[in-house]
């Protein structure tokens, strides 16, 4: 699913910060702090505007319901 949302993200113009936690030091601690955040399953968790959006699931709504655009653009994360 974390291909997923970066794919979608990046065919909007978007160049999504990724931290692939299984490739990173403390990986397993930031994990666990998005677990604690509420993200379950805890990746893919995606943050807009310093934001927590959610994960996947979450993503794909706004996206069907024509809500993520206008929130990337709001974040400055889009600028057309």
């Amino acid at each position: 699913m974390c291909h997923t949302i970066k794919t979608l993200l990046c065919d909007f113009g978007v160049n999504p910060a990724v931290h692939e936690l299984d490739e990173i030091p403390r990986g397993r601690d930031v994990e666990q702090a998005l677990s604690r955040l509420g993200c379950n399953p805890s990746v893919p968790a995606v943050f807009i505007g310093g934001e927590l959006v959610g994960g996947a699931n979450e993503v794909m709504s706004l996206h069907l319901n024509r809500s993520l655009i206008p929130m990337l653009k709001r974040a400055g994360a889009l600028w057309v």
